[in-house]
This record gives C-alpha cells, structure tokens and sequence, in this order.
C-alpha cells in the first residue's frame, strides 16, 4: 500500500473512531492529533490509538496490552491473531468503560 493511502485509510478510520464515541453513552474524553486518538475514560485509564507509516500498521496500547493491526483485504487485521480491529476495540473499549461497547468501523 502506498503511504498516501495509509494515511487516508488511517485518518478515516480514526476520525470514524472519535465519531463513534462522541455519540456513546460511556464518558470518554478523546483527543486526535497528527495521527494519534487518545481516549481518556471516567475512570482515568487510557487507550491510544495510532498508525505507525513504516510498518503500515495501526497500533492500539491498552491497559490489557499492545495490539498491530495491517489492512488485508478491505479490514484492519491483528498481525499475530487475525482478529479484526473492531472486534478488539469493542472488547477494550467495554473493558475499559465499564459498559458494553460496540464499535463498527466502515
């Protein structure tokens, strides 16, 4: 993939992600600069979400650890697992906020 691309897939689908949990019930804080979407919940954890160029990954660092995700085939992989990227944001974010949380990315 081409870094112009990266990018964009990156930015949408990080702003895609602050869109989302602007409108959730949970309190969550968010704060996207160049790149990186860092979400502060009620209870002062943290997850942070961000895309590293060189690799063409997005990485997430949560209290439950640190994930890679690679686009393959139209969906953010996990490098290790294969599990989809909304699938472990769902899972981290409910974990996190205390609540469930469904996180759909398009």
């Amino acid at each position: 993939m081409r870094e112009s691309e990266f990018h964009q897939r990156v930015d949408a689908l990080l702003l895609c992600l602050q869109s989302q949990l602007d409108e959730a019930e949970a309190d969550i804080d968010s704060d996207l600069s160049n790149g990186i979407l860092s979400l502060t919940f009620e209870n002062g954890s943290k997850i942070i979400v961000n895309r590293q160029t060189p690799n063409r990954e997005v990485w997430v660092a949560a209290k439950s650890g640190g994930f890679h995700f690679r686009f393959d085939q139209a969906v953010w992989r996990d490098t290790r697992t294969g599990e989809l990227l909304a699938v472990l944001l769902s899972k981290v974010f409910s974990e996190q906020a205390g609540i469930s949380t469904q996180v759909i990315l398009d």
